[in-house]
């Protein structure tokens, strides 16, 4: 489906940011049935001369640039831009290799899934796995994964979102664009159910503390208790959030709050958002806003966090750690570093598997979560539940949010301990620890 005919076929509803344009309610796999698990994720260019077609579909989507211009008109629109900006953007992904590295790493993750799906979950009830990867604005796009699944005799599927925060913009897109084809009769309807949201799963917060302290490591150990840890996550447009409701900045804060609470709030943290395009207004702070706010009140030691980002791409690789890196640079910030994404982390495949054997019935109940593979704590143990079942945390035990909070929603909560706040009257074990440049330890 080219993204002109995607535009004839689009309208807007509650859907796209509450979900439901399939069921959310587990699906009952029996013996000897495969189940394919789509992985949704944008794509990139892998060669310099993808670059403007990749940005064509990008800006041809309503669902992530939201304009009133339709047919034609939009299209000569967006064919306009994605060429003057590629001249631009093409050079910036020559500086990281000629071309995105995510839809190499993808496949990485896909493999490993597939291994640890059929390994501790698979093989036992007598369920193959297979994973496929559905790209929204390059290839593989989504219809070429369908034709895939169709050929191996795919059963039943699971759409699983390489985006731990759901928003319109990214999950919700590639959602409504898979049913969109369903609908048209371009690709097979299989019965379907998907994940949400993941922004609190144990494992996913552990993994990114994990890759944490390994970044630390490259700091001196003289100035590594001074590092102020910054969450850059990618933009939304404010109307996003104020008009439609999207949940994804309340889970952006939901992530990094369990972070530091695993963390024991060790050190001083902030919330930034970064990628910001066009006149109109985006979440805030900017990530060179937060760093130069950082700067002035004389931080020196700042770790960069891609909270969103579990793929390496030109937002990590060339964003952060090379146009990002030179204006923290120009405002003074000595210590600099860039925490590589998730990628093939261990307990993020961990993560994916548990959240998609969570929307299954399968003919062998999964273990106790923990127990296979590194898994979380002991001291934390949760059960694999459909994640309609589990509840939400508690809105007051979220301590991080923005001064733009709207209170949508908080994440899925896994550890029943964690989902109501302490007892007024209870000591905190881990209370957060203040910034010395700043009077909240999150903005």
């Amino acid at each position: 489906m080219t993204p002109r005919q995607f535009l004839k076929h689009y309208r807007y509803d509650e859907r796209l940011v509450r979900g439901g344009y399939f069921p959310s309610a587990p699906l009952t796999v029996d013996p000897g049935e495969t189940v394919g698990v789509v992985l949704l994720n944008l794509g990139g260019p892998e060669r310099v001369e993808d670059v403007e077609p990749f940005l064509y579909n990008l800006f041809m989507d309503p669902a992530i640039i939201d304009i009133p211009l339709k047919g034609i008109a939009r299209h000569w629109l967006c064919r306009l831009i994605a060429r003057l900006r590629a001249k631009k953007v093409g050079k910036d992904y020559e500086m990281i290799g000629g071309g995105s590295p995510l839809n190499r790493l993808t496949r990485e993750q896909a493999q490993a899934l597939e291994r640890l799906l059929n390994r501790r979950f698979g093989q036992p009830a007598g369920v193959h796995f297979r994973t496929y990867i559905a790209m929204r604005y390059w290839h593989p796009f989504s219809e070429e994964a369908a034709a895939q699944m169709q050929a191996e005799g795919v059963d039943k599927v699971v759409l699983l979102p390489l985006y731990p925060q759901y928003s319109k913009t990214t999950t919700g897109s590639s959602l409504l664009y898979w049913w969109t084809l369903e609908q048209t009769g371009e690709i097979p309807r299989w019965p379907t159910t998907y994940v949400y949201e993941y922004a609190a799963h144990p494992k996913y917060i552990q993994a990114l503390s994990e890759r944490i302290d390994e970044a630390l490591q490259r700091f001196p150990k003289s100035v590594r208790s001074e590092v102020h840890l910054v969450f850059s996550a990618h933009g939304t447009p404010l109307v996003e959030m104020k008009e439609r409701r999207d949940p994804y900045c309340c889970l952006i804060h939901s992530t990094v709050d369990r972070v530091m609470a695993y963390r024991k709030h060790d050190l001083p943290y902030h919330v930034s958002f970064q990628s910001k395009v066009g006149p109109g207004e985006w979440l805030t702070p900017s990530t060179p806003d937060k760093l130069a706010e950082l700067a002035q009140q004389g931080v020196r030691a700042v770790l960069m966090v891609p909270v969103a980002f579990v793929t390496d791409h030109i937002e990590t690789s060339f964003e952060l750690d090379i146009e990002v890196r030179e204006e923290a640079e120009q405002f003074g910030i000595i210590h600099y570093e860039v925490m590589p994404a998730l990628n093939c982390h261990p307990l993020f495949i961990e993560a994916l598997a548990e959240v998609t054997v969570a929307q299954l019935r399968l003919p062998v109940p999964p273990e106790t979560a923990g127990v296979a593979g590194d898994g979380a704590p002991a001291t934390t143990p949760y059960s694999i539940r459909p994640l309609d079942e589990l509840p939400r945390y508690h809105p007051r035990v979220r301590k991080t949010r923005c001064h733009q909070c709207e209170h949508i929603t908080e994440a899925r909560c896994w550890i029943p301990s964690e989902c109501e706040p302490a007892p007024e009257n209870a000591e905190s074990t881990a209370p957060p620890k203040p910034s010395v440049h700043s009077k909240r330890p999150a903005s």
